[in-house]
């Protein structure tokens, strides 16, 4: 297997996927501003979307792809075929009964998640009725992802990045074209989010039907293999509950904040983030998993330990520019890309505020998702629920801490106060992490090189140099024109990317990467 290729493949879909999902944001930051109702659509696909992480891309998945590949090294396909068709009725099964439950306790998950519109019936209400259409995307998104699991351990990975453009061209549409079917327009949004589900699930059918492995739904839960895939999921239930529900918690808390744009703010923070977090994290962690299932599987250690290295080296290679220069762009880029409409410069600002402090998180975001396969890849499920629900503590008792604290000190963007807490329990994860992996000897050498750290610093020192010597010599960005914005933003990053890779380049910081690579094909 290519890691170079799966993951530039992977990457390729996943920066299309997000392309399509920042014109996503831009309409509709365009067409309801950081309003309240817009909160209340966030609050709506949130809850959802935890299950979707716990269901799709989070707990079922890393349960069940090592065992699949186990499965699939092992046995014939007759047997592997008969496994696919029991995980996939249990899976619906189980799905089928969380949605019915869900469906009946709705206003109750508005009121907890959603408490900041206790005392506003229109909010509180139509938070009610769009979460009501958006849970069954629990159902269908799940389904993808078992889909995609398949995919992924028979090296089909485009397939499976692409579906997620789907969720994207579907809000498109309805922002464009379904909002005048609605007396309140923001319903249009919950509308397509149901219609992306059915459409993410549908196109996974011809890729299944070509492996022969197009699931029939048969319900044993007692099939040794499929129990095998509960008790490994049980684990990770919590540990990636862990980290969305500190994104219900956020949202929960940025609810009550007297800013009433700050659960917007935070979204838009978030989707910044999610850019580069999916570009090259989520895509390396989606790639290394099976990689270093087989190597676990062949006992093969020295492969293991260079996957790793590979990863590591990779993911820092891009996420630290990614940080450093949304950083120092955070305003620019904001404005560029939201002001309009119903989005106005204030609501830019404040946006800017959180997106700076959220990208001094980044590297560990994306250290995290390589770090995690090296748990799942052995069926370790336990250490790393283990560390994220103590991450999860810290970051609960951070939200009150720094809220606090800014409250204190009369600072309006009370928000910011969140991305600080969920900044510092992503760096105490990643650490706890790591240190569980060396002491475990799953890793026996450092993962980075100091040279190689010092090669990217020494780049990202002369990239900042750049970014703010050419932001000091222009105007106010609000005050230019919009065609302006986009050419003298595109400007600065071109010359702030050449200089980081020259930098690389003269440095020979390549080499690390390249030397890994090749021993990875």
């Amino acid at each position: 297997m290519n890691l170079v290729k799966s993951t530039v493949v992977v990457s390729f879909f996943t920066l299309l996927s997000r392309i399509s999902g920042l014109i996503r944001d831009i309409l509709m930051a365009s067409s309801f501003g950081a309003s309240g109702l817009l909160g209340a659509f966030f609050v709506a696909f949130r809850i959802p979307n935890l299950l979707r992480r716990l269901f799709a891309e989070g707990s079922f998945s890393l349960a069940f792809i090592p065992v699949l590949n186990e499965v699939k090294a092992k046995r014939n396909q007759v047997i592997l075929k008969h496994f696919v068709n029991h995980v996939f009725g249990c899976l619906l099964t189980v799905l089928l009964v969380v949605l019915i439950v869900l469906e009946l306790f709705t206003p109750g998950l508005v009121a907890v998640f959603g408490a900041g519109f206790a005392d506003e019936p229109t909010l509180f209400n139509a938070a009610v009725d769009m979460l009501r259409i958006t849970l069954p995307y629990i159902l269908f998104i799940s389904l993808v992802a078992f889909s995609a699991g398949i995919l992924n351990s028979f090296g089909r990975f485009a397939l499976p990045a692409a579906t997620p453009i789907l969720l994207n061209l579907s809000l498109i549409w309805a922002i464009l074209f379904l909002q005048d079917s609605f007396s309140e327009p923001i319903m249009a949004l919950a509308y397509g989010v149901l219609i992306a589900g059915v459409l993410q699930l549908l196109i996974q059918i011809p890729a299944l039907m070509r492996l022969g492995l197009l699931p029939k739904p048969v319900i044993k839960f007692h099939d040794p293999e499929v129990k095998k895939v509960m008790t490994l999921m049980i684990p990770t239930l919590l540990g990636s509950s862990a980290a969305q529900i500190n994104v219900l918690i956020d949202t929960a808390i940025a609810t009550l904040l007297p800013l009433s744009g700050s659960v917007a703010f935070l979204y838009y923070s978030d989707r910044m983030l999610e850019f580069p977090l999916g570009l090259f994290g989520i895509a390396i962690s989606t790639v290394i998993l099976p990689k270093l299932s087989v190597a676990f599987a062949d006992l093969d250690r020295a492969d293991y330990q260079q996957t790793m290295k590979w990863a590591m080296s990779l993911a820092m290679f891009i996420a630290l520019p990614s940080a450093i220069g949304l950083l120092l762009l955070a305003k620019p880029v904001i404005i560029t890309l939201f002001v309009r409409g119903e989005f106005t410069v204030e609501a830019a600002t404040y946006t800017a505020h959180s997106l700076m402090v959220i990208m001094l998180g980044l590297p560990a975001f994306v250290a995290n998702k390589v770090l995690l396969p090296a748990f799942y890849s052995r069926q370790d499920t336990k250490s790393p629920v283990k560390i994220a629900l103590r991450a999860m503590f810290f970051n609960v008792v951070f939200n009150f801490v720094c809220v606090g604290i800014l409250y204190y000190f009369d600072v309006i963007s009370l928000h910011v106060g969140l991305a600080m807490a969920s900044v510092g329990s992503a760096w105490l994860q990643c650490f706890w992490l790591y240190r569980k992996l060396r002491n475990d000897q799953v890793i026996q050498q450092p993962l980075l090189s100091l040279s190689f750290l010092l090669k990217i610093i020494g780049s990202l020192v002369l990239m900042g140099v750049v970014i703010v010597w050419m932001l000091s010599w222009m105007p106010e960005w609000h005050e230019i024109s919009g065609y302006q914005k986009c050419l003298n933003l595109l400007m600065i990053i071109g010359m702030a990317g050449a200089v980081y890779f020259l930098s690389m380049w003269i440095f020979k910081g390549y080499n690390e990467i390249n030397s890994k690579n090749q021993k990875n094909t």
